[in-house]
């Protein structure tokens, strides 16, 4: 058994290792990772140059999907389109790629190096390589295995990442701490105020409105570009399933076997048990006499289990958890982690046949019998022969599609004939309506490097094959329609509604300048905000630690750094703020100091790492934020056309 949980443990370390690598060393992805997919063609075009450093669009795109492979894994489930969107995966690759870079160029020009020693010490420290706390190639080589990726590729990576490590060293090494600074970081984490706040928002004016025909002329003439249609296109595509080329597949018993080697972590077998259990239930909050009385049942349950009374006859008469009583306290087989803690400790001790003493968790008091156990490991081929030859030949397939839609594009890519590829290929071409840049595509969904590649598309041209899912697409543009600028009758109601919200952000701003100036002249916020009939709120006590953040209010980093210089004497925020799209005036309410007292020797230390760690991380910053400004960027058109901003 022993044995079976080492394998167990060694193949989920496998799987989470790299993501652990790719934590720690994110801003690298692109280096570590930098590889096309199988079967694919490396994209060589440029996506961006960084003073003469192309970066191709095959890494680019390589980044983008690793990052969100990366948030995948962290996310599971709840990772779906609209996290992906606020995530902004095109710009996050980019601003990943382009500090490597950076950070790389000026490694160099420090003269940094790193040592094939280093390189080799610090992959020796990786515990994923290790067995008995020692280097270990072999599980070094299958780890690699596992990812597809050769010993030098990886081994250039590490190398990379000291490189970056040594870089951000150097810059950071004149970094510094004295009292001063741990005395402003402790009263930073601990002086405290309580602000109220009154929010103007825009809505609330927006009846105060006038409109006319003139009004709304002269509006649309000076912000016509705010109601341009965007650029759109339309595709014609085809569609290469791997299910049309499953017969064409060849398999050999080398492949299979290697194929479940490389997913054995499919076939896993959790270990679990089976019990049934008995519950007799005390509520938390029962007297010591009722708690007495119930542990009086239960032991007396438990002495007719153990005597060899029929278990599921005593669950059905005894148990309290009307779930499982009717089924003989049947919980079935379950993994770690399925029960409480303690419930489960209990159950995973037992052998089959076994009952447990009296186990008490917050539900009342358990008595469980172990009824079956499956150990962990993973399942013999020979048991999952058929599943495994099935993900088998669905890879392979997967690949003769996009071979056959890279033979289809080599053959007619020159003259652009989608209909002449669909004959070659034997398909129908599917068109997918217009669509802009923005949109999702009919058919295929939000596929970003489609919709890239669509918008730099010409007449008469074929797209390189993109796969979306498992299918692999071959598309040619099939209609495309310019942007334009509308006529005001035609979209005459959304300029009238742009107009009034326009007019009623003016409206709450005036009226909120008014606000402030009578709290000015000494009135209260209560006093004023009652005339306007807004309501009141307060942040509760926030320290200087919050950053730009004000609780109940938002990010906003003069109103975070005007509210610590406000006293009794002179509590009003001395402008509106402008957050979130309301207009915010502020008065000090209550204000705690920092006790000085309570920062003893042990805090103060902690303190000074904090402080450093952040003034090297703020070094960096500044640092990488120079080398931006300095750099000669040259973004591609297609790079652009994501929104990217350089």
């Amino acid at each position: 058994m022993l044995e079976l949980l080492r394998k167990k443990q060694k193949s989920v370390l496998i799987k989470l290792v790299f993501w652990a690598i790719i934590g720690t060393f994110v801003g690298t992805i692109f280096l570590v990772w930098g590889k096309g997919r199988d079967g694919e063609a490396e994209d060589t075009s440029t996506a961006f140059t960084v003073n003469g450093t192309a970066i191709s669009t095959g890494d680019y795109q390589t980044t983008q999907r690793n990052i969100a492979q990366f948030y995948q894994n962290i996310y599971g489930n709840s990772y779906n389109a609209e996290m992906e969107k606020q995530l902004n995966l095109p710009q996050t690759a980019y601003d990943q790629l382009l500090r490597q870079v950076l950070l790389e160029q000026e490694g160099n020009r420090l003269n940094i190096e790193v040592s094939r020693q280093e390189v080799i010490d610090a992959i020796a420290k990786i515990p994923a390589f290790q067995q008995n706390g020692a280097f270990d190639r072999a599980t070094y080589v299958q780890v690699l295995e596992y990812q597809r990726m050769t010993t030098e590729e990886f081994e250039a990576s590490q190398k990379r990442s000291l490189f970056a490590e040594k870089a951000q060293a150097q810059i950071t090494a004149g970094a510094s701490v004295n009292d001063a600074d741990i005395d402003a970081e402790f009263r930073k984490r601990n002086e405290k105020i309580n602000l109220s706040f009154a929010k103007l928002a825009p809505a609330l004016f927006e009846k105060k409105v006038v409109i006319n025909d003139a009004a709304l002329e002269t509006f649309y003439a000076d912000h016509q570009e705010e109601f341009r249609t965007p650029e759109k296109v339309a595709l014609s595509y085809l569609q290469f399933d791997p299910a049309n080329y499953a017969g064409d597949v060849q398999l050999d018993e080398q492949e299979i076997e290697r194929y479940y080697k490389r997913h054995i972590d499919l076939y896993a077998i959790d270990e679990q048990i089976k019990a049934a259990h008995i519950l007799i239930r005390i509520d938390q909050n029962a007297s010591e006499a009722v708690r007495a009385e119930k542990r009086k049942l239960a032991e007396k349950v438990l002495e007719k289990a153990r005597a060899g009374d029929d278990f599921g006859q005593l669950a059905r008469k005894y148990s309290d958890d009307t779930g499982s009583a009717t089924r003989g306290g049947e919980l079935g087989y379950f993994k770690r982690g399925s029960m409480v803690p303690e419930f489960e400790k209990a159950a995973f001790a037992l052998n089959p046949g076994d009952v447990s003493a009296l186990i008490e968790t917050q539900f009342g008091l358990h008595i469980i019998k172990a009824e079956g156990y499956i150990e962990a490991g993973e399942k013999p081929l020979a048991d999952v022969y058929d599943a495994v030859k099935a993900g088998l030949r669905a890879e392979k397939a997967e690949a003769i599609a996009f071979e056959k839609a890279m033979d289809t594009y080599n053959i007619n890519r020159k003259n652009g004939d989608l209909t002449k590829a669909a004959t070659d290929a034997g398909l129908t071409p599917t068109e997918t309506g217009l669509f802009a840049r923005n949109e999702t595509i009919a058919g295929l969904g939000d596929q970003t490097e489609i919709t890239a590649a669509a918008f730099a598309l010409r007449d008469g041209e074929l797209a390189r094959p993109l796969r979306v899912g498992n299918q692999t697409i071959l598309f040619a543009l099939k209609q495309r329609q310019p942007s334009t600028i509308p006529p005001l009758a035609d979209i005459k109601n959304a300029v009238a509604d742009a107009y009034r919200k326009q007019q009623s952000i003016g409206l709450a701003e005036t009226a909120a300048a008014a606000l402030l100036a009578e709290l000015k002249t000494g009135k209260s916020l209560a006093a004023v905000a009652g005339k306007e009939k807004l309501t009141i709120e307060e942040t509760g006590l926030f320290a200087r630690s919050y950053g730009a953040f004000v609780p109940r209010i938002g990010e906003n980093s003069r109103l975070a750094d005007a509210a610590f210089t406000l006293t009794a004497a002179a509590p009003v925020a001395p402008e509106v703020y402008d957050i979130a799209g309301q207009f915010v005036v502020a008065t000090l309410k209550a204000r705690t100091e920092a006790d000085m007292t309570l920062l003893d020797a042990s805090k103060r230390e902690e303190l000074r790492t904090a402080v450093l760690e952040q003034k090297r991380q703020d070094l960096l910053k500044t640092r990488i934020d120079q080398l931006h400004a300095e750099a000669n960027i040259v973004p591609s058109a297609s790079l652009l056309s994501l929104g990217v901003k350089p």
